[in-house]
């Protein structure tokens, strides 16, 4: 087999995941010192489009799917000592449906493998009512390799995978999941509104 198609050992393909994800958030600390517009956002989705297009570094090896009949992996891949600019890598199941929500931070999701169906809603309430929380559809992306959806932290989106394969996409956040006690979900049957938890426990890849 030629040297350029043997596969590498998993410690050099740590190392080289590792070396390209310093670098991306490198530039993502530097663009983003004044605020993020979506200008910005752009910049960093390009960037996270590139760390999506490595797929052997986000395989099911050292991210496994979630056992059946969970429907949802999230793995912790990068996070700063202060909690900002967090790495995840979802992995998600068919069926999988998540209602819409905002962030209250800033995110941008890139596929690896498989497609996520994004619908981003315009909110037509002014918030002023406790609990109530009325949106509209404006539009839909789909989210899969070579594309991706960038968020401003007001942005409101819902997530649904569909079909029958399973997706593994890259979320970058200016702020950790964990830390973001004020987002909001959206029951749009109902026009109502109510903190959103954090949903699935955060995992680690497994060692090596």
């Amino acid at each position: 087999m030629p040297a350029s198609l043997t596969p590498q050992p998993r410690g050099e393909l740590d190392e080289a995941r590792q070396l390209a994800i310093e670098k991306v958030l490198a530039r993502v600390r530097d663009i983003t010192q004044h605020g993020v517009d979506r200008s910005i956002l752009g910049t960093i989705m390009a960037d996270l489009k590139s760390l999506a297009t490595r797929r052997e570094w986000w395989s099911g090896e050292r991210f496994p799917a979630p056992p059946e009949p969970e429907r949802q992996a999230r793995y912790l891949i990068s996070e700063d000592a202060d909690h900002r600019f967090a790495l995840y890598l979802n992995v998600m199941r068919p069926g999988k449906l998540i209602p819409p929500h905002n962030h209250t931070t800033w995110a941008c999701i890139a596929a690896v493998e498989g497609a996520e169906v994004n619908r981003i809603y315009r909110r037509t309430d002014d918030g002023s009512r406790p609990g109530i929380g009325v949106l509209e559809e404006d539009h839909v992306v789909v989210v899969q390799p070579g594309m991706g959806v960038a968020l401003m932290p007001d942005d409101i989106h819902s997530v649904q995978i569909e079909g029958c394969e399973v997706i593994r996409h890259l979320h970058l956040y200016g702020r950790a999941l964990e830390t973001l006690v004020d987002r909001v979900v959206f029951d749009l049957s109902a026009g109502t509104c109510s903190k959103m938890g954090i949903g699935v426990p955060t995992r680690r890849a497994l060692a090596s």
